[in-house]
């Protein structure tokens, strides 16, 4: 039974993993579209907007969406549930539109673009996507979000490229991000209504579960966003358009990376909340240690081989991005930290502990946003990226520290080790052709 479960669970990993690549590969193609067409400044102000959107999201939802998905992954009145959650989203969005609205001059100002109307789109569209994708994830459907993230994302791509051929331009761009979260939406929603039980209105106790859930939650969803967007912002109040445009893009080939990890961790949840709410750690601890065992598969090569490769890479976007090598290097060690950070987040949220992830949550929080602060003004988008790197391995030692307290479990030493061997030997080999 075991064995069978773990087979079920490596080709569910395998298939999001498979639909992420897809995914990555058109975001990526569409980006250095972009990038040789319209040049890093566009791409910057671009990436200012996301950013925008990706910080009222996370205030916009305030950890609802993890509730959402521990709650319905319990398997006890997931409708209730679901409908508690959009309800409840549905309140929060009304109050950070009116809040977009009040301050809209300011964030056209901070983009450098009149973006505030399509910034309230792309923030009810993602909204609404991250809460369907919280529902099918809670009904152990990962595999069908993994399927749909390479239709969301070569809607949005295709949408974007033929908006900038016909001289649409950033309001192309902008247009296209919510298309493709309404293709997402519209496919979404249509599954998660069929394997939801007959709907109901639910009670103050649905209400009450997910928000005791959401209010140490919230922070975890703040802890992405400042893990992806905190020093873009602040790079965007220190440097040009054009630096964030590069920054940019060496931040998207060290998330390409961490695909795979990304696939385990979102694969593991659903089944570690659910065998943790049966009362069994023993399990719980072995599904960890085969998550931590696969983290860092792809990450470990990648980043020997970016660092190596480095100046090649980023000349697919265009030769002006070259100089971003150093940064992508340091960024690659920051996502490889944070895939085994990911894990035991996901443990301990799993174990109905969100109390405990709020406090590893808010070290990395506080830490990244003063290093930051700090390395910017001293080195500029360097700093900004050895921050981030330094920041969430201080996080991880924490989140290790705290799921050692809560079961008991062994790092797959030896599994990493060979990793790095075989790493190490595709360096040499790669150092060898190039001489």
């Amino acid at each position: 039974m075991v064995v069978t479960e773990r087979i079920r669970l490596g080709q569910t990993s395998i298939v999001v993993f498979l639909s992420k690549i897809v995914a990555s590969a058109l975001g990526f193609g569409a980006t250095v579209y972009v990038a040789r067409l319209l040049g890093a400044d566009t791409l910057g102000i671009y990436s200012l907007a996301l950013t925008v959107v990706s910080w009222v999201g996370v205030f916009g939802t305030m950890g609802i969406t993890g509730g959402i998905r521990k709650r319905i992954s319990e398997q006890k009145e997931p409708a209730a549930y679901a409908v508690a959650g959009v309800l409840i989203i549905i309140a929060l969005f009304i109050v950070a539109t009116i809040g977009i609205f009040l301050l809209r001059e300011q964030i056209n100002n901070y983009i450098g673009y009149p973006a505030a109307g399509y910034v309230i789109l792309m923030l009810g569209t993602t909204l609404i996507a991250n809460v369907i994708s919280a529902i099918l994830n809670g009904q152990h459907l990962v595999h069908i979000v993994g399927v749909l993230s390479p239709v969301h994302t070569s809607s949005r791509a295709g949408t974007q490229i033929a908006a900038i051929a016909v001289g649409l331009g950033l309001a192309g761009m902008l247009g296209g991000y919510v298309i493709g979260h309404l293709v997402f939406i519209i496919i979404g929603g249509f599954v998660a209504i069929r394997n939801l039980p007959v709907l109901r209105l639910p009670q103050r106790r649905h209400i009450r579960r997910i928000l005791s859930f959401a209010k140490y939650a919230w922070l975890g969803g703040l802890k992405g966003k400042t893990f992806n967007w905190v020093d873009i912002a602040l790079l965007g109040a220190f440097v040009s358009t054009s630096f964030v445009g590069y920054y940019t893009a060496a931040w998207n080939i060290a998330q390409f990376l961490a695909i795979f990890s990304a696939a385990v961790s979102q694969t593991m949840f659903p089944k570690m909340s659910e065998t943790a709410a049966d009362g069994n750690p023993e399990a719980v601890a072995s599904l960890l240690n085969d998550a931590l065992s696969y983290a860092g598969l792809i990450l470990i090569p990648g980043l020997v081989g970016g660092t190596l490769l480095a100046p090649r890479i980023l000349r697919i976007y265009s030769p002006e991005f070259t100089q971003a090598g150093i940064v992508m290097s340091v960024l690659i060690i920051a996502t490889l930290l944070q895939s085994y950070q990911k894990q035991f987040t996901t443990t301990i949220n799993a174990l109905d502990r969100p109390d405990i992830a709020f406090r590893v949550n808010a070290v990395f929080i506080g830490t990244n946003v003063t290093l930051n602060i700090i390395l910017i003004s001293i080195h500029g988008w360097t700093g900004a990226a050895v921050a981030t790197a330094a920041s969430v391995g201080i996080s991880l030692i924490i989140a290790y520290q705290y799921v050692s307290s809560l079961i008991t479990f062994s790092m797959p030493t030896a599994e990493i080790g060979r990793q790095w061997l075989a790493a190490i030997g595709m360096g040499t080999a790669v150092s060898g052709v190039q001489q």
